[in-house]
């Protein structure tokens, strides 16, 4: 259960990676020379790298220091051949995210490399679905399908099944949330953010590392963020229909929250960044939006300067073709 009561939680910061030395996938890739100063900067400005399986233990204890967890995402056979090496000799502890149907295919990692991660101490497996396909888009049925499918491979080859999950694009309703949180014990989006412990189990925020968004200057400000706590955030439907877009976001913070009026949103409605309509009444944000979001994902990001500490959350919706 999260404490919902103001915490001081100083947090975790979630990054997440894909391709390693892929260059001609410039979303989803990170070159190793820039990942390597990458997590030198993380150790120069004192952070300590997060264990995945202590990050799930201590989900619910303030931590009194921020701390780093590295994510990565679908098992591609550049993270085993160029990332894997890299953090094993630095000795930085990970997840990976592996959907099943792929494993063994040109690209992918095998299922003997997976275990090899697996039997290590710094590497943690997690559940990625079986297809990696848009869920959100799937019949109900289809979605359960999809992931037993992959959480008997899993039983089957790893001998247990992942506790903890990651929405494949970062995409997830309601329903698939109210599953997901009866089968596992974390599950990450992709939209940004730094975890503390009100933040929802089961759309825990993680910041997106790539080409576009890994420059070193970037990097050096997102990795000082702290959390920007809040009791609620609504609506909790994530997945937008004609009718519902655009939402109206409302965030209730605790009271120990100061100057929140200072808060500054930027939104992606309508197809274009910029900063977002607010209204505040005593610690509650309300957030508005002039166009609808155009398919396929709305984002909002909101920060805080607090005495020159930069606090941060985001959200992310999927809107349906119709």
């Amino acid at each position: 259960m999260n404490s919902k009561s103001f915490s001081n939680d100083s947090g975790v910061l979630s990054l997440m990676y894909h391709r390693f030395n892929e260059n001609k996938y410039p979303s989803t890739n990170i070159r190793m020379n820039i990942f390597d100063e990458q997590m030198q900067i993380i150790k120069s400005h004192g952070y300590e790298f997060y264990n995945p399986k202590l990050f799930e233990r201590e989900f619910d204890i303030t931590k009194n220091k921020k701390k780093i967890l590295i994510t990565i995402d679908d098992g591609f056979q550049s993270f085993y051949e160029e990332a894997w090496p890299y953090l094993k000799e630095n000795n930085i502890p990970f997840i990976l995210f592996i959907s099943t149907e792929p494993v063994g295919r040109k690209g992918y990692m095998t299922w003997s490399q997976i275990l090899e991660i697996e039997n290590s101490k710094i590497g943690t497996i997690g559940h990625h679905s079986h297809t990696h396909k848009y869920l959100i888009d799937m019949t109900k049925k289809d979605f359960i399908n999809d992931i037993e499918i992959a959480s008997k491979i899993f039983k089957k080859r790893l001998g247990y099944v992942p506790s903890i999950f990651s929405y494949p694009f970062g995409e997830y309703s309601k329903f698939m949330k109210d599953y997901i949180s009866n089968k596992f014990t974390l599950a990450f989006g992709q939209h940004s953010g730094i975890i503390d412990l009100n933040k929802d189990r089961y759309e825990l925020p993680r910041f997106p590392i790539n080409e576009k968004y890994g420059d070193l200057k970037r990097f050096k400000s997102l990795i000082d963020y702290s959390p920007l706590e809040y009791r609620s955030l609504i609506p909790e439907e994530k997945k937008l229909t004609k009718e519902t877009n655009p939402p109206k976001i409302i965030v209730e913070f605790f009271d120990e929250q100061k100057n929140i009026k200072d808060i500054i949103c930027y939104s992606n409605d309508g197809g274009i960044w910029k900063k977002s309509n607010l209204l505040f009444k005593d610690n509650v944000l309300e957030i508005n939006f002039l166009n609808t979001f155009i398919p396929r994902r709305g984002r909002i990001n909101c920060s805080l300067n607090q005495n020159g500490k930069w606090r941060w959350f985001g959200t992310q919706f999927t809107i349906r073709e119709n």
